[in-house]
This record gives C-alpha cells, structure tokens and sequence, in this order.
C-alpha cells in the first residue's frame, strides 16, 4: 500500500486501495511500452479511463506516469516536454505529429503493452 506522508502535525495518510492498484499496476508497464486509461481500467475490472486518469493525476507522479497515455497516443498536455524525453530515452516507438508545431505521438499499435497488470 502506497502512503502518503504528511507534515510533522499530519499523520500520514493512505490513498485509496482503487489508487494503489492503478499506481501498482502502471509500475509494471515496462520500458518502451504503454498502456491507455482504458486498458489499465479493463485490466483492472473496476472504473473507467476518467477514473484511472484521475489517481495519474493525482498521485501519479511517483511512477512512471508517461507510460499510461490517451487512446489517441497524444503526450500528456502541459507535460510533452517531460513525456516526450521519456520516451525517446526508453526507445517508446513514436509517429509524426498530425499537424506541424505539435509533438509527435506515441505509436500506440507498436507500443502498447497488453501484458498482465496484475497478479
């Protein structure tokens, strides 16, 4: 169970269990592959990509956050920059950007993983 510490006057908190198992679940999304809001939610059997996109947002920035993307393979807006070094670091396959001036996007026919997220 992931926890969260608080200040010296907080106790420490947990998060949600649906949050651990979506965190747990993105640590095992090995290098160089990705999954969507969606297969994380269908592999998990509970919520949907708005739920799973909400504990990524959340409490995301622990993991790596970069491999769990959006069905159309776009980079996390306010984040390409991040994402994008990611990416290129792990060998992510990429395509072109639809339109010029725009970050490529993850090529999500080559890179999505579709390996177990649980146990």
């Amino acid at each position: 169970m992931v926890t969260m510490a608080g200040s010296p006057s907080t106790p420490a908190h947990r998060i949600p269990e649906y949050a651990d198992r979506v965190l747990a679940a993105t640590e095992r999304i090995p290098a160089g592959r990705v999954m969507t809001y969606g297969d994380i939610a269908a592999q998990l059997g509970e919520g949907g990509p708005r739920q799973v996109g909400r504990v990524m947002a959340l409490w995301g920035g622990a993991v790596p956050w970069w491999r769990v993307i959006r069905a159309d393979g776009r980079l996390l807006p306010g984040h390409e920059h991040r994402a994008l070094a990611h990416y290129r670091a792990e060998g992510t396959p990429l395509r072109d950007a639809a339109a010029q001036g725009e970050p490529p996007r993850v090529d999500l026919r080559r890179a999505r993983w579709e390996g177990p997220v649980t146990d």
